[in-house]
């Protein structure tokens, strides 16, 4: 049976506590703060909860909760003061201590059982909660070693190296064609279909967790074959139009394959993600030999950019509060972004019309 310590200064609260718990739970008694700290020291993790009065002669219950917090004892025993009073000043002290709940007078046999049980059970909870914590953090700890190892056995590795050189050659190519795509347009209409290409080249560790979290093995030709976006891009315009002129002329050209189109700007994501996704197969040529490249393309326009940059930045922040506030005004600034990147596009055309 686990055990309960009972501390009064009144000899009838204490037997009257005992025989309502007496079936359920051993129960050590103390009849001052003193006799509790030595019963405390005695049994220490083997209780299963204080029931504690606060006002006792010698040491009171309050100079017993503040050992019991100095020590770290509230933390691993739940405390339930009795109190006779409803003092509100009095009961957020104690819980600012770590008590957990209060026991009021007079004693009603099928209320303090309830209490004790729910309070022990919760405190059961919590603790096993902070372990399941506890464990998480190690794994994740663990984890990150060991993707910081395979990211150095990676950066070591002369075959990785030349597929990330041969990713980056991939990368090129495809600005290269979107530049040339967007000289012509500058020459031809007088404006460019595109702002500004940003590029990327995914991460050792990066593609190590991917890989892992996945399933796949762990090699070159297992990477070339399963992932997508390695090589990424991201391609601003300035109007939904020119993104698909631009994406259209670009997946026209006769040695670009493509392999998937994703169209978030007519079908947005359930947030207001807006933007359009390509992967494609680019030829790159190397010394010895042509090779296809797998390369995400993705296009977006100025706005779409910046709602996107901003709920990342959220998305992966820590300790955010009202997230569902957020989230919901996010998608309200998205449809709003839609709004005004069309409105936008036709202020530009009726422009176009009157030259």
């Amino acid at each position: 049976m686990q055990r309960i310590l009972v501390v009064d200064d009144a000899e009838l609260n204490r037997e009257l506590l005992r025989e309502m718990l007496k079936d359920d739970y051993e129960i050590e008694m103390a009849e001052n703060g003193d006799e509790a700290l030595l019963l405390l020291n005695r049994y220490g993790g083997d209780l299963t909860a204080v029931l504690l009065d606060l006002q006792m002669p010698k040491k009171d219950g309050f100079s017993v909760i503040v050992e019991m917090k100095g020590s770290g004892l509230i933390k691993k025993i739940p405390v339930l003061v009795i109190s006779g009073e409803y003092d509100v000043e009095v009961e957020n002290q104690c819980f600012q201590l770590g008590v957990s709940d209060f026991i009021h007078k007079p004693f009603v046999g099928s209320i303090v059982k309830n209490r004790v049980k729910n309070t022990i059970d919760l405190f059961d909870c919590k603790n096993q909660l902070e372990l399941k914590v506890i464990e998480q953090e190690e794994t994740l700890r663990e984890q990150g070693q060991i993707i910081r190892i395979q990211e150095e056995k990676l950066r070591e590795e002369k075959n990785f190296n030349r597929l990330m050189m041969e990713y980056r050659s991939a990368i090129m190519e495809v600005e290269t064609r979107l530049k040339v795509l967007n000289g012509e347009f500058s020459q031809e209409y007088n404006r460019n279909p595109f702002e500004s290409i940003k590029s990327r080249l995914k991460s050792p560790a990066s593609i190590y967790e991917k890989m892992e979290r996945r399933g796949f093995p762990m090699t070159m030709d297992s990477i070339r074959e399963n992932l997508t976006d390695v090589a990424g891009l991201r391609v601003i315009c300035s109007f939904p139009d020119d993104i698909y002129r631009l994406a259209d002329l670009f997946i026209r050209q006769d040695d670009i394959i493509l392999i998937r189109r994703k169209d978030y700007i007519s079908n947005p994501k359930p947030n207001g993600y807006r933007s359009l996704h390509l992967i494609v197969d680019v030829p790159i040529f190397l010394s010895h030999e042509k090779k296809y490249m797998k390369v995400e393309v993705q296009f977006r326009t100025i706005a779409m950019d910046f709602w996107a940059s901003l709920e990342h930045k959220l998305k992966y922040k820590k300790d955010v509060e009202n997230t569902d506030e957020i989230e919901r005004l996010l998608k309200n600034c998205a449809d709003s972004i839609e709004d005004l990147d069309y409105q936008m596009q036709e202020i530009r055309n009726k422009i176009d019309r009157e030259r």
